[in-house]
């Protein structure tokens, strides 16, 4: 009898909760609503500016539409949670402080006394951090992650539904790592707060209607933030304490260390507003603004899904799967921070910050080389982990530890005097990939001779060397290819154009053609759209070269009035006379671009 009424206790649970996550659903599209008429009636509106993203007058106050929402289920729905109490009359009072920031525009230095106010608070109820054994230094760590999530999502609300969008994935994870830790009660906060933020993002997508404002990205920065506190308790994994709610907050966390970086090395303070974050450079790269900001979500669920990995997998494992997906959001950061996302005359001129940061950067090749040293200590130890099956005995695991400095001094050396580092990135070829594959031979016949010799052959197994060659060019021609490879992977061939760039077809389908388009696409200046090519050789119509078509002489009129072309680009020196007269008898603009190949 009492296990059948434990079964209805509980599925009566389950059902509240659903009444109430459905239920802040629909208060949070009914209060959105109304804001978004009461803001329209009474003009408070935020007008497109220089340093904003928005187009057209859009409402404000949206984030009270989430406060009210969040604060309405939690009073009628919640249970009684005692973290939870702190942590919504902390993120109340920076509702309050943003509410005041969007009316009367609060300098950065007031904002930010507010949110160390809020976090403090959390702290003095008891909800903190227990990294360390000093309370002292977990209480300070928990207020920077309090305010460093805070300000994250702040600047994440910079372009429709990204912050929005985001905090709701963000949400979900939280819901799936209070569960997996055993949190039934405490699952309910973040659904009802990933429920309001939805309702409002109805209204927030692409194309807007409404903004959150700082009323309510500071509430959910805070909100998000402390919630992730409440998961600590439960974890014994000690790599789970410490990357789980990173993980799962890692692309506002990405997104504020990428305007950091770039708006220190710029000259321009951190606390101006712009239209440098993560999402405008995926813009300025061709991208659109919808697309962008599913790829930012996209994003969002992958480290989300490593956040839950991590709690399953052996730390072991961890430790290879954490720092290669670092790695790749430092190829992508890396790239994005070199996108030009300012007009002539409103980038800040170079100082001499930036003219040191390039010269380490590009010429003296340091960040290559401690990259590569990152490279090769992953390889090895991944080479470590395939040969055993995640599960690296003792004996192996210290020949790793012992001989792991010895590899690293190999591969400088190799790498050096074997060319890798005279090639530039942007430019990498199959030349340069010969040239690492060369060095990492050597390096690896090297490493394995100099290994067994330290062990008089017998311990170090054989199989970790090969595995280790093959990962470390997988590695680092990866690594030099990225340049080449994100811009691809993230726009295909749809490069940037220009909105005065003219359609052009391209006659030559060969070498000289496969390099202007090249030229063309990666400079936008010569304000050209390819539409795709033309050639003579009727073997090739039909066929894709760098994604563009290619199409047969015979289609030529028909392709030049349906895509409105009044301009072909000669590719090559070998077009008869015969062919140029028939080309300006259909009235065409003949422009000789040949890129010549030594």
């Amino acid at each position: 009898m009492s296990k059948g009424f434990g079964v209805c206790s509980e599925s009566g649970q389950e059902m509240l909760y659903a009444i109430g996550i459905v239920s802040t659903l629909f208060f949070s599209i009914a209060l959105t609503l109304f804001v978004r008429h009461m803001a329209r009636r009474q003009g408070l509106v935020a007008a497109p500016r220089a340093d904003r993203w928005h187009q057209k007058p859009t409402a404000m106050f949206g984030g009270i539409a989430i406060y009210v929402a969040v604060m309405l289920g939690y009073m009628v729905f919640a249970p009684s949670l005692p973290n939870a109490r702190p942590i919504l009359f902390a993120a109340s009072l920076l509702f309050l402080a943003g509410l005041l920031d969007d009316i009367y525009q609060l300098k950065p230095y007031t904002k930010l006394i507010a949110q160390v106010i809020a976090a403090a608070t959390v702290v003095y109820f008891g909800v903190r951090l227990t990294l360390t054994g000093s309370e002292v230094i977990n209480d300070f760590i928990t207020i920077f992650w309090l305010v460093g999530i805070t300000n994250a999502i702040n600047l994440l609300d910079n372009m429709d539904g990204l912050a929005g969008g985001v905090a709701v994935i963000s949400c979900v994870f939280l819901c799936v790592t209070f569960f997996i830790g055993g949190q039934p009660a405490e699952i309910l906060l973040p659904a009802l707060l990933g429920s309001a933020v939805l309702g409002f993002l109805v209204f927030n997508f692409n194309p807007a209607t409404i903004f959150m404002g700082d009323c309510g990205s500071m509430f959910l920065g805070f909100m998000l933030g402390g919630t992730a506190l409440m998961s600590y308790g439960r974890l014994r994994n000690l790599t789970a304490v410490l990357l789980t709610p990173v993980l799962i907050l890692l692309i506002p966390i990405f997104d504020t260390c990428v305007v950091t970086v770039t708006r220190k090395l710029s000259g321009r303070p951190i606390s101006q507003g712009g239209r440098d974050h993560t999402s405008h450079r995926l813009v300025a790269m061709g991208m659109s603004e919808r697309r962008a900001v599913i790829m930012l979500y996209f994003l969002a669920a992958l480290s989300g899904t490593l956040a839950m990995m991590v709690r399953f997998v052996s730390p072991s494992i961890t430790l290879l799967m954490v720092p290669a997906f670092v790695l790749v959001m430092l190829f992508i950061g890396l790239y994005l921070g070199k996108v030009k996302v300012y007009e002539e005359g409103q980038q800040p001129e170079d100082n001499a910050l930036i003219r040191v940061v390039a010269d380490i950067s590009y010429k003296r090749r340091v960040f290559e080389v401690l990259l590569d040293l990152g490279l090769v200590a992953l390889a090895y130890y991944g080479a470590y982990l395939l040969r055993f099956d995640g599960d690296i005995p003792d004996v192996q695991l210290a020949i790793f530890m012992k001989t792991l400095p010895l590899l690293m001094l190999m591969q400088m050396a190799i790498f050096w005097f074997g060319g890798v580092y005279r090639g530039l990135w942007r430019y990498m070829g199959v030349d340069d990939l010969i040239t690492i594959a060369k060095s990492v031979l050597g390096y690896a016949v090297l490493a394995v001779a100099g290994v067994l010799v330290m062990y008089n052959f017998h311990g170090p197994s054989r199989a970790v060397f090969i595995l280790n060659g093959l990962l470390l060019f997988l590695f680092v021609g990866a690594s030099r290819l990225s340049f080449r490879l994100l811009p691809a992977l993230v726009l295909g061939h749809q490069h940037r154009v220009s909105p005065d760039a003219r359609p052009v077809l391209i006659y030559g389908a060969g070498d000289g053609g496969a390099l202007l388009i090249r030229e063309i696409l990666n400079n936008p200046c010569h304000q050209y759209m390819p539409v795709g090519f033309i050639d003579d050789d009727e073997r090739k119509a039909g066929k894709l070269m760098h994604g563009y078509r290619i199409f047969s002489s015979l289609e030529l009129p028909g392709v030049l009035e349906r895509h409105h072309i009044h301009e072909v680009l000669i590719s090559s020196e070998k077009v008869s006379e015969n062919r140029l007269t028939s080309l300006r008898d259909l009235g065409i603009c003949l422009r000789k671009m040949s890129i010549r190949i030594e």
